[in-house]
């Protein structure tokens, strides 16, 4: 029998209305969230067809499912996806309530991403239902918080979980994803000296020197990132996303706080970008000696990703992706995800699954059904290609 004769589509399309319908927002976002219902579910949907599990607490009420369906040799591919959503508050459409029209799932997490963590589910259960035996164990593994701090997938590589190569689900449209930016995400505060608005010259304004600090990085590091390119990934970037300072209009602000993302490239390392901000920081010092800025900790360190082109999980997922449907394309992407830190962890890793990155965390989220079907049909020849 085909491996595409092998998906039932109703059916696979019914566990996908499954999940969607779960509320599983993340604790992190949102303090009525948790994965414990979604983690149940899968549980009991393994239960169902005798697969055997663990499950591995990473918080109360919030543990990471594993499941394994044993292989011919000693060797294990790990198939991950994540179970969290972000909020559900500014959708347009019902979010806990599965939609389909015109070939398409509407529903918070459709896309990103239940839509790959059932066709993952679904394809483990065709292995054990077929009674087909996979050259190297696969192990699925439905991880916690990937949404706000990748703390499932970072806990799975700290228990010791090691494999030989992973897939890990996002929205790619089925391209085959090889290589991801990281992230630094941290604070830089200005201190000033408060005073009444009407005699300004006795205080310093914070505001005005963060505006000065912020002119500098501007100045300093958009052309320097210009001149470095990836070939998969392009530029990094710098963004500014959030400021506060002050208490009030009639007052000299002696403080100021802005938040900062800056997307890494393979290569870049946290003390690369840490010297350059200090440099700048120290450059704009020396021109207002009355600045006084300062770096906090970063609150949220992420990896880049790039794994070689010929490492053998990206060459058989290519070459299953054109099987099914028509295109093997291999590209890298700008946003983060669980995948870099399996990479890190010494495995081989890519991102590979149904649906558009645009629709994710949309007020309208959807993902097409034909890509769930045939993402399930690539995770299932993968599974029986390894090896």
């Amino acid at each position: 029998m085909q491996v595409d004769e092998l998906i039932d589509r109703k059916e696979l399309t019914a566990l996908l209305a499954d999940l969607v319908s779960i509320r599983s927002v993340n604790t992190s976002l949102d303090p009525d969230g948790s994965e414990k219902e979604i983690s149940e579910f899968i549980q009991d949907y393994l239960s169902s067809y005798s697969i055997l599990f663990e499950t591995q607490e990473v918080w109360p009420d919030r543990p990471n499912v594993i499941a394994t369906i044993p292989g011919r040799t000693d060797r294990n591919l790990l198939f991950e996806s994540h179970m969290d959503t972000v909020p559900l508050e500014g959708m347009e459409i019902e979010p806990l309530n599965p939609r389909i029209e015109n070939g398409l799932m509407y529903g918070r997490g459709s896309c990103d991403t239940k839509a790959g963590l059932a066709a993952m589910l679904y394809a483990l259960k065709t292995l054990k239902t077929q009674d087909l035996i996979p050259p190297a164990s696969v192990t699925l593994a439905a991880t916690v918080d990937e949404e706000f701090s990748f703390r499932g997938v970072s806990h799975l590589v700290e228990s010791g979980f090691r494999a030989h190569a992973a897939v890990v689900s996002e929205p790619t449209e089925l391209d085959v994803i090889i290589a991801h930016k990281g992230c630094l995400r941290w604070k830089i505060v200005t201190r000033g000296r408060a005073a009444h608005s009407s005699k300004v010259h006795l205080g310093v304004n914070a505001i005005s020197h963060m505006a000065r600090v912020i002119e500098a990085i501007e100045d300093a590091l958009d052309s320097r990132y210009q001149s470095r390119t990836h070939p998969l990934l392009g530029n990094p970037t710098v963004n500014v996303g959030t400021i506060e300072g002050g208490v009030q209009v009639n007052t000299v602000p002696d403080f100021c706080v802005i938040g900062l993302d800056r997307r890494t490239l393979p290569g870049e390392t946290r003390e690369s970008v840490w010297k350059e901000f200090e440099e700048v920081i120290e450059t704009v010092g020396s021109r207002f000696p009355n600045l006084k800025a300062e770096m906090q900790e970063p609150f949220l360190e992420d990896f880049p990703l790039e794994t070689p082109e010929d490492e053998a999980i990206v060459q058989i997922a290519r070459q299953y992706c054109e099987k099914v449907t028509g295109r093997g394309a291999i590209r890298g992407v700008p946003y983060g995800t669980d995948a870099s830190k399996l990479s890190r962890a010494g495995i081989p890793s890519i991102v590979l699954g149904p649906g558009c990155i645009d629709q994710a965390h949309s007020a309208v989220e959807f993902v097409s059904l034909e890509q769930v079907a045939q993402a399930a049909q690539i995770y299932l020849h993968i599974m029986l290609a390894y090896q």
